[in-house]
């Protein structure tokens, strides 16, 4: 019956959910093992977790939209070039058109790589050659990201797939067409601008601990 299938859903949406924070809690703990630091010293006081400084947003959003459209334009090549001679689906394009801003998924591993650099009255995204710790910085670009993409990963996947397009034609169609990011010169940042924090390099440990630990969490919700 329609009620007997609705009770089972639930049932089963309800075990995915303990899954899931069962989860957490493994990955948590296999962290601080792993991390070597000593559970002991887990206490009631936790740091708040970096927010994203969304007065910086306008400074940079044109630069973030460029780097958006290279990342689109790179992982897809990159995807076509693993499958090939088969092609990538707009499916697959969407996929990463999706992630692309979500600091949580593979995708957006080129925001680790950034850090926000003042000079002068602009604020520059300055690529760094590894990944850094997510502080506040990192968040910003991730929100401007997601401010950038809004609701348009769709319109870009299907533009990606039909059209083929060259990544000057990708930027314009996202910065200028789509989403208006570089229609306007960014403002100047005002002098009074507390200054974001220094770039941080992860140690290679760190950056293969959070790859296991991401696919782990992946595998398990596929459970």
């Amino acid at each position: 019956s329609e009620g007997g299938r609705t009770e089972e859903r639930e049932r089963g949406a309800m075990a995915r959910g303990l899954r899931r924070r069962g989860l957490l809690v493994l990955l948590s703990v296999l962290l601080l093992l792993l991390s070597g630091f000593p559970l002991s010293l887990c206490g009631p006081k936790k740091k708040a977790p970096p927010a994203a400084r969304k007065e910086d947003i306008p400074f940079i959003r044109c630069q973030v939209c460029e780097k958006i459209a290279y990342q689109l334009h790179h992982q897809v090549k990159k995807e076509e070039a693993q499958i090939s001679p088969k092609k990538v689906s707009e499916l697959q394009i969407i996929e990463i058109a999706e992630n692309v801003c979500n600091l949580k998924k593979e995708e957006a591993d080129w925001l680790l790589r950034i850090d926000i650099v003042e000079k002068g009255d602009a604020l520059e995204l300055v690529e760094q050659e590894t990944e850094g710790h997510c502080n506040s910085e990192c968040k910003t670009i991730e929100r401007a990201c997601q401010e950038v993409m809004g609701y348009s990963d769709t319109d870009v996947a299907e533009f990606i797939y039909t059209s083929k397009p060259s990544l000057d034609s990708l930027v314009k169609f996202l910065c200028d067409d789509l989403s208006k990011s570089c229609l306007t010169k960014p403002p100047p940042v005002p002098k009074d601008r507390a200054p974001g924090e220094p770039f941080a390099p992860k140690s290679s440990k760190d950056a293969e601990m959070e790859k296991i630990l991401r696919s782990m969490e992946v595998t398990y919700l596929h459970i």
